[in-house]
C-alpha cells in the first residue's frame, strides 16, 4: 500500500468536520522532478534545432558577421553596396527612431540578412557538392587530385563538429534514373557476468545512455571517405518509443516523442518498469534490482496474457481486428499503450543460450533461431527491438524491419556491447556496480481481461507463427581461414570477394545460378534506405563455370575473377549513387498499379524469386574495441530468414582483419535446400 499511497499528490476525506485534506510531499516532489527533466529535454531539443537549424554556420558567427558589418560602417565603407541606406530610408517612416539608432538597426539587419545568405549559400554548395558521387569509382588505393580538391571543399563547407541530424537539409534527394538505364544493366565469446538481473541492468543502462545520445544529437553523423561524405541520419529518428500498429490494409508506425518506461516480459508476465527516479536515469546496479524483483515475482499469467504477443508473430489482419474489438477501452487498452508506448521491449528468458566452445555449431544454431523468432509468442515483434537477455546472461535483439535497416540497429549494439563490457563493467560477485536502492516502487504488473473469443486467435496465431518458425533452418559459424586482411592484399574488395565465393559455393550445391540480392544501402541521399546489387552477373558466371573446369589454368580463373569483382564493384557504386534497377522497378511497378495500366514486363520481372539473398552487417565504431590487443570482442552480427521458401539467406560480417561470420538459414520444408553443420573450406 505504501508504494500505492505515494502515487497520489494529495487525498481528501469528506467529515461531518469538514474535508480532511493530506498532501503527499514525496509524490508532489516527483512530479516536480518529472516536470523538470521534460523541460529539460524540450529546452535540449530546442537548443538542437537552433545550432542544426542554422548548420554549417554557427549561432555565434551571427555575431561575428554583425560586429564586422558594424565596424565597416563606422569606419565610413558600406559593405553592402548602398542595402544598408534603403533600409536606413524605409525606418525613417517610422518616425520612432534616432538617427544612431536607424543606423545600428539597419546594419544589424543587413548583417543578419548576410549571416541568412551565407548559410543558403553554403548549403546549396555543400549539396551540390555532395551530388558528385564520382569518387566512388575510382579505383582502389588511387585518388585523383580532382578527388583531393573536391574532399577538401567538402570539408570545409561541412563546417566543424556536426550533430547527427546537421547533414539532413544538404543532402541530395534520391534521383530516378533513366528507364533505359534501369532496363539495360554480439560479443561471441565473452560473458561478463553469468547473473541475468545484472547483465540485463548493464544493458539497459547502456541503451538508455545511447538514447539520451540520441535525443541530444550528440552522436556523430556516419560519414565515408575518412569522415569526409555524410549519410543520412534520418532512420535513427524512430528508434526508441516506437512500434508498428496492425491495419486489415496497412500497418502504420506509432512513434512518441518520448517514453519514461520499458515493458518487460517473463514468464508468461508483463511489467512495467520506470526508468527514472528522483528526476534521473536508473543507474544500472538499481535497474539490476528490477529485473531480480521481476525474477523473483512468483506471480501466474493471467488468461491469455502468457502467448499475448504471438498475435504480433502471425497474420496481421486477425491481429488488426483483435485489437479493434478487445483492445481499445478499459484496462486491456492501457495495458497495450504501455507496451506500445515503452521505449523499448525486453524479454527476461527462461533458456541459457550463447556459444559454447565444447560444442560451437550447435550451440550458435540455437542461439540464432531463438533471437530470430525465440517461441513466437515471448518477443514483441512488433516493437521497434526487444532487448533479449537469455538466463545464463547472454543477450541479443530482435528488431522491426520496417522503421530503419540493419546498420542503425547495428551501430547501437555495438556501442551497448562496448558500454556494457568497457566502460560500465561489473564487480567481483557478477553484479553491477553500486549499490541497490530500496526506495524505488517495484515493477507493476500490467493487468489484462481477454476473453475467450480473442485467445482463440492468439492460438491460431501462434500456430501459424510455429509453422514458419519450426521451419527455418539456420547455421551461424565463423570463418577463421582468413579475413578481409589478405583479400585487401590482393587489391579486391572483401565484399565482391564473399560475393563471388556465394556464388560458386551456390553452384556447386545447386548445379545452377539464380537472381542474387545483395542489399545496397542509398544513405548518401536524403531519407534513402536500400537498394539491390543483382550479384548473379555474366562476369559471376564466367568465373563460377571455370572454377568448376578442370581445364581452365589458374591464370585464366584469376583473370574472369577480376573481371567479376570489378563488375560487382561497379554494380555495387551504381547501387549506392541512385543508379539501382530494382526501386526504380518497384516505383514504376506502384504507378502502373494507380493508373490501372497493364505491364507485363515490369510483372514478370517483379515476380522473380530471390533464391540466393544477402546481406552485409557494417562494422562501424571500430574505435570501440581494439581487436587486435582484444580478439575475444567479436561480434557474430545478426541474421535473417530466406526470403524464398526454395532459397537460401545469407548474413556476414568482416569482424577485424582476419574473421568473417555467416548466418545462413533456408527451410527444412525444401528438399533442394539444406545447411551443412561444418563452415566452408577456405579454398571456396
Amino acid at each position: 500500500m505504501a508504494e500505492a499511497h505515494q502515487a497520489v499528490a494529495f487525498q481528501f476525506t469528506v467529515t461531518p468536520d469538514g474535508i480532511d485534506l493530506r498532501l503527499s510531499h514525496e509524490a508532489l516532489r516527483q512530479i516536480y522532478l518529472s516536470g523538470l527533466h521534460s523541460w529539460k529535454k524540450k529546452f535540449i531539443r530546442f537548443k538542437n534545432g537552433i545550432i542544426t537549424g542554422v548548420y554549417p554556420a554557427s549561432p555565434s558567427s551571427w555575431l561575428i558577421v554583425v560586429v564586422g558589418v558594424m565596424t565597416t560602417m563606422y569606419a565610413k565603407i558600406d559593405p553592402s553596396l548602398g542595402i544598408i541606406a534603403k533600409i536606413n530610408r524605409t525606418l525613417e517612416t517610422a518616425n520612432c527612431m534616432s538617427s544612431q539608432t536607424k543606423n545600428v538597426v539597419s546594419g544589424v539587419l543587413f548583417g543578419t540578412g548576410l549571416w541568412v545568405a551565407l548559410i543558403v549559400t553554403m548549403r546549396y554548395s555543400l549539396k551540390v557538392l555532395l551530388s558528385y558521387h564520382g569518387w566512388m569509382f575510382t579505383e582502389h588505393g588511387k585518388m585523383s587530385r580532382a578527388t583531393k580538391i573536391w574532399m577538401g571543399m567538402v570539408k570545409i563547407f561541412s563546417g566543424r563538429k556536426p550533430m547527427l541530424y546537421s547533414f539532413q537539409t544538404s543532402l541530395p534527394r534520391l534521383p530516378v534514373p533513366a528507364v533505359k538505364d534501369t532496363v539495360n544493366r554480439d560479443l561471441l565469446y565473452i560473458l561478463p557476468t553469468h547473473i541475468q538481473a545484472a547483465r540485463a541492468g548493464n544493458a539497459i543502462h547502456a541503451i538508455l545512455l545511447y538514447r539520451r545520445k540520441l535525443d541530444r544529437e550528440e552522436i556523430k553523423p556516419i560519414r565515408l571517405l575518412g569522415s569526409t561524405i555524410p549519410l543520412c541520419s534520418a532512420q535513427w529518428e524512430r528508434m526508441f518509443n516506437t512500434s508498428r500498429i496492425p491495419g486489415e490494409e496497412t500497418d502504420t508506425i506509432q512513434h512518441m516523442r518520448d517514453s519514461k518506461h520499458i515493458v518487460v516480459y517473463h514468464r508468461g508476465r508483463y511489467f512495467k518498469v520506470w526508468l527514472y527516479h528522483d528526476g534521473r536515469l536508473l543507474k544500472p546496479r538499481e535497474m539490476e534490482q528490477q529485473m531480480q524483483r521481476i525474477l523473483d515475482n512468483t506471480s501466474e499469467p493471467q488468461p491469455g496474457e502468457a502467448r499475448l504477443a504471438a498475435l504480433t508473430a502471425g497474420d496481421r489482419v486477425p491481429w488488426a481486428r483483435c485489437r479493434q474489438a478487445y483492445f481499445g477501452r478499459g484496462k486491456n487498452k492501457q495495458s497495450l499503450d504501455a507496451v506500445e508506448k515503452a521505449a523499448f521491449f525486453v524479454t527476461l528468458d527462461e533458456t541459457e543460450e550463447g556459444y559454447r566452445s565444447e560444442d560451437p555449431d550447435t550451440s550458435m544454431d540455437s542461439y540464432a533461431k531463438s533471437l530470430l523468432h525465440g517461441r513466437c509468442y515471448d518477443r514483441w515483434f512488433d516493437k521497434s527491438f526487444t532487448f533479449v537477455v537469455f538466463k545464463n546472461g547472454k543477450m541479443g535483439l530482435n528488431a522491426e524491419h520496417s522503421w530503419a535497416d540493419a546498420p542503425i540497429v547495428a551501430h547501437l549494439w555495438e556501442y551497448v556491447m562496448s558500454t556494457d563490457s568497457l566502460q560500465l563493467g561489473y564487480a567481483e560477485d557478477g553484479h553491477c556496480k553500486g549499490d541497490t536502492n530500496p526506495n524505488i516502487p517495484y515493477p507493476t504488473r500490467l493487468q489484462w481481461d481477454i476473453p475467450g473469443e480473442c485467445q482463440e486467435v492468439i492460438e491460431t496465431s501462434l500456430n501459424t507463427a510455429n509453422l514458419l518458425a519450426n521451419d527455418v533452418d539456420f547455421h551461424s559459424f565463423p570463418f577463421v581461414a582468413f579475413g578481409k586482411g589478405i583479400i585487401k592484399k590482393c587489391r579486391t574488395s572483401p565484399d565482391a570477394f564473399v560475393q563471388l565465393a556465394l556464388q560458386l559455393a551456390h553452384y556447386k550445391d545447386m548445379g545452377k545460378f539464380c537472381l542474387t540480392y545483395e542489399a545496397s544501402m542509398t544513405r548518401l541521399f536524403r531519407e534513402g534506405r536500400t537498394e539491390t546489387v543483382r550479384s548473379c552477373t555474366t562476369e559471376s558466371c564466367d568465373f563460377v563455370r571455370a572454377m568448376v573446369d578442370p581445364a581452365q589454368t589458374v591464370e585464366q580463373r584469376l583473370k574472369l575473377f577480376k573481371l567479376a569483382s570489378e563488375k560487382h564493384q561497379h554494380m555495387y557504386r551504381l547501387a549506392m549513387t541512385g543508379s539501382g534497377i530494382d526501386r526504380h522497378l518497384f516505383c514504376l511497378y506502384v504507378v502502373s498499379k494507380y493508373l490501372a495500366v497493364e505491364s507485363p514486363f515490369l510483372k514478370e520481372v517483379l515476380s522473380e524469386p530471390w533464391r540466393l539473398s544477402t546481406s552485409q552487417t557494417p562494422q562501424q565504431q571500430v574505435e570501440l574495441f581494439d581487436l587486435e590487443n582484444n580478439p575475444e570482442y567479436v561480434s557474430s552480427g545478426g541474421g535473417f530468414g530466406p526470403v524464398a521458401d526454395d532459397g537460401y539467406g545469407v548474413s556476414y560480417i568482416l569482424v577485424g582483419e582476419n574473421l568473417i561470420n555467416f548466418h545462413i538459414s533456408s527451410k527444412f520444408s525444401c528438399p533442394e535446400t539444406g545447411i551443412i553443420s561444418q563452415g566452408p573450406s577456405s579454398d571456396t
